[in-house]
């Protein structure tokens, strides 16, 4: 039995066929353009979504949206990053295309499935999934399946306040604070192992940080290590509240590596209550770009 599985980021869409199972069997990949807004990404799907009917055959479609989503109805309360996609209802709209049973949930929440079911955190419950990219998401997965709130936007770990003041976990952890954090110690040492790697850039420096950390560069550890302390804190919440079995940790800045998995568990375990001590195992996603279709496919499943 197929499904159809669809992630929509604010670059990237990925429409697949595959299994259940979370096995992909076929898959149409696009770059997002800002530019043709929400309107362009759903021209671009609907262009893809004859032909992988005719060939699969599928009986449902699964959906996971970069943005927030009222998973009750398929509605989209707005994108972050691409207009065009305000109150819109998005589960409708593909039902109307397809024919087919449709679930839309949030992109964080499904990867999280995809993991839970397929990769890292597979054997574990429950599972706890954050997404380190150019923000920062949460989901957790509880015997098997999404946990939801009473209303939609649980499990927000990016928006947990690290002080008072209103500095969040995104605010210091996404991929551009990283990027952020980056510039300001290459001005301090041009010279050093990440100085030299980022020189003249003002963006995506996040990528240089795992080479200079090889180099024994200290500017890119106490980076690190001060990254891996505010996740490790406002996981330690998390660890509180829910009591997940496993953290899996994803996104672009986990590229980073062991040296961040192994900093934010001994983070962690500071950081957890004594009587938790140490802490759920911390590991790195298994499916890399895939958490997000193969978790669609899983969601389709389960309707």
């Amino acid at each position: 039995m197929h499904f159809l599985g669809i992630e929509i980021g604010g670059t990237k869409l990925q429409v697949v066929a595959g299994t259940g199972a979370g096995t992909i069997v076929d898959r149409r990949r696009f770059d997002v353009d800002s530019k043709a807004g929400g309107q362009g990404i759903r021209e671009q799907i609907a262009s893809v979504l004859p032909d992988l009917i005719a060939r699969h055959k599928p009986t449902g479609v699964g959906v996971g949206f970069g943005g927030p989503v009222d998973w009750r109805t398929g509605r989209i309360k707005c994108s972050h990053q691409v207009a065009g996609w305000h109150d819109f209802g998005l589960g409708d709209w593909v039902r109307e295309r397809t024919g087919l049973p449709v679930r839309v949930d949030n992109d964080a929440n499904v990867a999280a499935l995809g993991e839970a079911l397929h990769g890292a955190g597979r054997g574990h419950d429950p599972v706890f999934w954050i997404n380190m990219g150019s923000g920062v998401g949460g989901g957790l997965v509880v015997g098997g399946r999404i946990y939801h709130g009473a209303v939609p936007g649980e499990c927000e770990v990016g928006h947990v306040r690290l002080d008072k003041s209103g500095t969040t976990v995104e605010d210091r952890c996404s991929g551009w604070a990283l990027d952020r954090r980056i510039r300001e110690a290459a001005a301090l040492d041009p010279h050093g192992p990440l100085g030299r790697r980022v020189d003249g850039m003002n963006g995506g420096e996040a990528r240089h940080l795992a080479a200079a950390l090889a180099d024994g560069d200290p500017a890119a550890q106490a980076i690190l290590s001060e990254l891996a302390d505010n996740l490790g804190f406002a996981l330690s919440h998390v660890v509180q509240l829910l009591h997940p079995s496993v953290v899996v940790v994803g996104g672009g800045v986990s590229l980073v590596g062991e040296p961040l998995r192994a900093a934010m568990a001994e983070a962690l375990s500071r950081y957890v209550m004594e009587a938790f001590h140490p802490g759920p195992r911390v590991v790195l996603a298994g499916l890399k770009e895939d958490a997000v279709p193969v978790g669609a496919l899983a969601l389709a499943s389960q309707a």
